[in-house]
C-alpha cells in the first residue's frame, strides 16, 4: 500500500475509535418502558368528500431513508385502499439514503394548493435534516387539520421536534432511543413493540418496521382479512407487533466489522442493480438499502438507455447508464418481502456473516 494513504488511514482509525468510545452512550435508553398491552392502530373516517383516506408520503430532497419511504408507499398503493401521493419538500429529485433517487408526485406547495383540507395520513420517513423548520411547520399544519401522522424509524425525531409527541407514548429506532429519551423528556418512550399508536400519532422502531406499520394501516382501513391477504401476497407470513427491543445493539465485534470494512477502501465496490418499468419498488428498496449498509458496497440503479423508470405502483426511479460496476446484481423478484432475507444471504456469502448480521442490526430486523 502506498505511504500516502497512511495519514488518511490513521485519521479514519482515530475517528472509528472515537465512535467505539461514545456509541454506548448514544443508544442507551434511560427511562424507556415496556407496555404490557399494545394499543391498536385506529383511523378516523376519511375527511368529508373522500371515499378513501388520502396518504401523503413525505420525502426531503436532500436526503430521505430509502426503505422508510418506499415501503409504505408501495404497500399502501398495493392495498388499493388509499389514495397515495408522494410529496417532496421542494422541486426536483429526492435523494434517498443510502441508495436510489426518485421523483415524487408533488411538492408540498402543490399538495397544499390541491388539498387545502390536508391529508388524512402523513408518512414521515427518516429525513436528512430532522429539525428542518419548514418540514416541521408543514407537519404541524397537517396534524392541526386532523391528519394521522406516522413517524417511521428516525422520522420519529422530526415528529418530536414538531412537538407532536409531547405527553404521548412513542418508540423509535434502537440506536436513537437514548438520544430521544434525553432530548424529549416529555414523551414516554416505549420498548417491546414494532410500533406505538397514541391518538393520531404513530411511531415505529427501526427501518424494517415500515412493513408491519404499513400493514397495520391497511388493517385499520379495510379489516384484518384484507391485510392478511396482502401480507401473503407480499410474502409476509407474520407481521406481529411484538418486538424484542433489547435484542438490538452494537457489539464490539460489530464495531470491529465496521472498522474492517470501512478501512479496507481498496475492497469497496459499486454494484449495479438493473431496473425497468414495472419493477417492484418494495423488493428494490429492501435489496438496495441492505447492500448499501455493508460499509463495503454501494448500489446504483441502472438501465441501458433511460434515465427514469416507473415502478409497479407508480414511483419514478432514476437509473444510470454505462456505469463501471464491480458486479451486476440479479434483478429483484417476487415475493416482495423475501428480498430482504435473500439479500442478507447474498451479503453473507459475499462479505461474510458478520457483515450480514451488521446490516440486519442496522435495519432492526430479526434474522
Amino acid at each position: 500500500m502506498s505511504a500516502r494513504y497512511l495519514p488518511w488511514l490513521a485519521g479514519l482509525t482515530l475517528l472509528l475509535c472515537s465512535v467505539i468510545a461514545v456509541v454506548g452512550w448514544r443508544y442507551v435508553s434511560p427511562g424507556s418502558t415496556v407496555l404490557p398491552e399494545h394499543r391498536p392502530l385506529e383511523l378516523p373516517a376519511p375527511k368529508e368528500g373522500r371515499n378513501r383516506h388520502l396518504v401523503a408520503v413525505m420525502g426531503a430532497n436532500e436526503g430521505t431513508e430509502t426503505t422508510d419511504f418506499m415501503i409504505p408507499y408501495g404497500v399502501l398503493k398495493a392495498s388499493g385502499q388509499f389514495e397515495v401521493v408522494s410529496v417532496s419538500t421542494g422541486p426536483g429529485p429526492v435523494q434517498l439514503h443510502p441508495a436510489l433517487t426518485v421523483r415524487l408526485d408533488q411538492t408540498r406547495e402543490a399538495f397544499d394548493a390541491a388539498q387545502p383540507e390536508g391529508a388524512d395520513i402523513v408518512i414521515v420517513p427518516a429525513l436528512h435534516r430532522a429539525d428542518d423548520p419548514e418540514a416541521i411547520q408543514w407537519l404541524q399544519r397537517q396534524a392541526a387539520s386532523g391528519a394521522v401522522i406516522v413517524g417511521v424509524c428516525d422520522g420519529v425525531l422530526t415528529l418530536a421536534h414538531a412537538g407532536l409527541l409531547r405527553d404521548k407514548l412513542a418508540t423509535g429506532h434502537w440506536f436513537s432511543l437514548g438520544r430521544l429519551g434525553r432530548q424529549f423528556k416529555d414523551t414516554t418512550w416505549v420498548r417491546g413493540w414494532r410500533f406505538v399508536a397514541d391518538d393520531r400519532v404513530v411511531t415505529t422502531t427501526g427501518v424494517s418496521a415500515s412493513l408491519p406499520v404499513s400493514l397495520a394501516l391497511v388493517e385499520a382501513a379495510a379489516g384484518a382479512a384484507h391485510a392478511d391477504r396482502l401480507a401473503l401476497d407480499l410474502g409476509i407470513e407474520d407481521f406481529d407487533v411484538r418486538h424484542d427491543s433489547d435484542a438490538f445493539g452494537l457489539s464490539f465485534a460489530m464495531l470491529l466489522t465496521i472498522a474492517r470494512n470501512a478501512l479496507a477502501f481498496w475492497n469497496h465496490e459499486r454494484l449495479e442493480l438493473p431496473v425497468e418499468d414495472g419493477i417492484d419498488e418494495i423488493a428494490l428498496a429492501l435489496s438496495a438499502d441492505a447492500w448499501s449498509r455493508t460499509f463495503r458496497s454501494r448500489v446504483v440503479a441502472t438501465h441501458p438507455d433511460r434515465r427514469w423508470v416507473r415502478s409497479r405502483r407508480g414511483l419514478v426511479i432514476e437509473a444510470v447508464q454505462d456505469m463501471d460496476a464491480t458486479e451486476t446484481l440479479q434483478p429483484v423478484i417476487d415475493p416482495s418481502a423475501a428480498a430482504l432475507d435473500d439479500t442478507l444471504v447474498e451479503i453473507g456469502e459475499r462479505y461474510g456473516m458478520p457483515t450480514a448480521s451488521l446490516v440486519a442490526m442496522q435495519l432492526e430486523y430479526v434474522w
